[in-house]
C-alpha cells in the first residue's frame, strides 16, 4: 500500500525536482516524469545543470506541481540516480504513452537541436527527513 506522501503523485502531470549546489542552494525543476511505485522517472538534456548537480549529490526532493512549478501538494525526500541509455530508450517510451504527441514533439525539436538526453530515477523515501 503507497502512503500518501507517494501517492499525491498519482495522476499528476508535472513534478518539481529540486536538487542542489555544492553551496547547499536548492534549485528547483519542474519537469515531465513517469510514476512507477515509489520512483519517479524524468528526462533531461544531459548536459543540464540538475544532471551535473546530480553527479555531485544524489540527494534531492519531489513535490507534484503545476506547469510553472508551483507546488500543488509535499516535499519528499528521495534519491536520484542517472540512467543508461537502455532505461533511457524505456522512459521515453513510457512517456510517449502518458504525453502523446506533446512528447513526439518534444522529440522533433530535441532531434532537430543535436541534443543528448538522459534519463534519471528518483527513488521516494518519505519516511526520511527532507533536507
Amino acid at each position: 500500500m503507497q502512503n500518501q506522501a507517494i501517492q499525491q503523485f498519482n495522476g499528476q502531470q508535472f513534478v518539481n525536482i529540486e536538487t542542489y549546489r555544492k553551496s547547499g542552494l536548492g534549485v528547483r525543476t519542474p519537469v515531465w516524469f513517469y510514476q512507477d511505485g515509489n520512483t519517479l522517472f524524468f528526462t533531461t538534456e544531459a548536459s543540464s545543470g540538475k544532471v551535473k548537480r546530480i553527479r555531485a549529490n544524489a540527494a534531492v526532493k519531489a513535490a507534484p506541481c503545476k506547469v510553472n512549478g508551483e507546488v500543488i501538494g509535499e516535499w519528499v525526500p528521495a534519491r536520484a540516480e542517472l540512467l543508461d541509455q537502455a532505461g533511457y530508450q524505456q522512459v521515453s517510451r513510457l512517456f510517449r504513452k502518458k504525453y502523446g504527441l506533446q512528447k513526439v514533439f518534444f522529440d522533433v525539436i530535441g532531434k532537430l537541436r543535436k541534443r543528448e538526453m538522459t534519463a534519471l530515477a528518483v527513488y521516494l523515501s518519505p519516511e526520511q527527513e527532507a533536507q
